[in-house]
């Protein structure tokens, strides 16, 4: 199975990179950054989330559903003159769902590694946690996941099944990161810090670093 950061790699991930960027009115590339380090830190969440009975259960509702991936199908029409205020407004429900009080913490962590003003990466969530919503709803329906039992190992896999201890980690750091600064500075610390961390066999932190967090 492709891993999330493979899927923004994808012809389909470069569409919704653009259109992100189109309709948030910011730089592809920081676009790109924004959602690269976001995206896993949201699996991740949802992981947690559906690791009790009631949240795997709520979350695959909501990909039988609403989320089933139809958003997908016509990203064309979607991002003509900027997503609609619908989407936007489904992102940051979804948001608060699956971040809770973190949100902002989160966005504060992003903003600082990217370069990006906190309220710029929010309104980039915004718009992408609809379409995240869509890629696992389509990822559901494609491997067959019909029970919440199932949807933990589909997570897992999105997340890279093979990601190693320090990844996750860095993942459960980011989440569990309340905007204070002292969570920045560990971050940027495992972050920039040794380069034997590259070395994780493709695992989701190599790609993180060999992919973003080394630039300016």
């Amino acid at each position: 199975m492709a891993g999330i950061l493979d899927l923004l790699n994808s012809d389909l991930g470069k569409t919704i990179i653009s259109g992100v960027a189109g309709s948030t009115g910011q730089d592809t590339n920081k676009t790109g950054n924004v959602l690269t380090m976001a995206l896993p830190v949201l699996m991740k969440a949802m992981q947690r989330n559906a690791s009790t009975p009631e949240g795997a259960e709520g979350l695959m509702g909501a990909l039988s559903n609403k989320h089933d991936g139809s958003i997908l199908d016509n990203l064309g029409d979607l991002f003509k003159g900027g997503v609609n205020a619908d989407v936007i407004q489904d992102g940051s429900k979804i948001l608060g769902h699956v971040l809770g009080n973190k949100q902002q913490g989160v966005e504060q962590v992003i903003s600082q590694k990217s370069g990006i003003d906190a309220g710029s990466v929010a309104n980039i969530l915004k718009t992408a946690a609809p379409l995240l919503m869509g890629v696992l709803g389509k990822q559901t329906r494609e491997n067959g996941v019909s029970n919440s039992g199932d949807l933990g190992g589909l997570l897992g896999g999105l997340l890279g099944g093979n990601s190693t201890q320090k990844e996750q980690s860095f993942l459960e750091q980011i989440l569990d990161a309340d905007g204070d600064g002292s969570v920045i500075d560990d971050v940027a610390g495992m972050v920039l810090g040794g380069g034997n961390q590259k070395s994780s066999g493709g695992g989701l932190l190599g790609g993180l670093l060999g992919g973003l967090f080394g630039k300016k």
